[in-house]
């Protein structure tokens, strides 16, 4: 039996992407269609929850990585979702993939959209986690309530996560306490936290994608697994079931008691379904 090797420990490698390196990692099987991590706002490799990524990488190929500007990669991050699907596509190709499943959350929910709409043939399958479509109720606001919570972070001093990505029940605050305490399981060659200058790039092109004209998104064939908690402040809750129901394949799963980080709430749950949907 093979051994994977868990994301606290793979190495960080670097592709050549047109002349800029990119940061990823690799893990899990070789065989089968890999799955490509699409990352939120502010995220760096560190900030997947290793319980998704290595419960997925159990079965599937997992590819995690740092887009243009973000992290240990180079160059400098766009401001605009289009723009930052493009450069994801690059470095799709630039790994040799030409067929692919996207795991996008939030920020990384919108560039997998566009993705599969611009490049159908390379997206078999498509899991949007606390994501919602373009010129979705509330996301036009991220920037206001981000700064908000990461004020508040800074006052209480806690992660900015421990408000944005849970409720504030009992339950959630635990949930939170838990998922902070993992993401500093890896100890070795820790991903550099993203600049000043992209995250601010990145919140102008949340704030486009917010303001953006209402996308057609019966064009997206390929099936989709949407999840999100019930109570996600960040993307509100009901874009993600304007996404299942506007998308021709999609299912839904709502996590109860649950904000944006309802996928790493709810990892068991979710490695579990996501593995079922991709295997189907």
């Amino acid at each position: 039996m093979t051994m994977i090797t868990p994301h606290q420990d793979v190495d960080t490698r670097t592709v050549d992407v047109g002349g800029t390196p990119f940061a990823y990692r690799d893990l899990g099987p070789r065989t089968g269609v890999p799955v490509v991590f699409l990352n939120h706002l502010a995220a760096v490799l560190d900030n997947w929850d290793p319980r998704v990524v290595d419960g997925i990488a159990a079965k599937r190929r997992v590819i995690t990585f740092d887009n243009r500007g973000v992290g240990a990669s180079g160059g400098a991050t766009p401001d605009s979702i289009a723009a930052m699907a493009k450069d994801a596509v690059a470095f799709i190709r630039a790994l040799g993939f030409d067929e692919v499943d996207l795991l996008g959350l939030s920020m990384g929910g919108f560039v997998a959209q566009v993705i599969a709409e611009r490049e159908p043939r390379l997206v078999r399958k498509l899991i949007l986690a606390g994501t919602g479509p373009a010129g979705g109720k509330g996301i036009d606001k991220v920037t206001a309530l981000t700064l908000a919570d990461m004020a508040r972070g800074a006052l209480t001093f806690r992660d900015a996560k421990y408000y944005l990505f849970f409720t504030r029940t009992a339950n959630g605050r635990s949930h939170a306490r838990a998922f902070l305490k993992r993401l500093k399981e890896r100890t070795n060659n820790r991903d550099k936290a993203i600049s000043a200058r992209s995250f601010r790039a990145q919140l102008k092109a949340i704030s486009g994608w917010g303001r953006h004209e209402p996308a057609d998104l019966s064009g997206i064939h390929q099936p989709v697994f949407v999840a999100n908690g019930d109570q996600d402040r960040m993307v509100p809750t009901g874009n993600s079931t304007d996404l299942a129901r506007r998308l021709p394949n999609a299912r839904l799963e709502i996590y109860p008691d649950a904000g944006h980080g309802g996928i790493f709430q709810n990892h068991a749950e979710f490695v579990r379904q996501a593995l079922a949907f991709l295997a189907e």
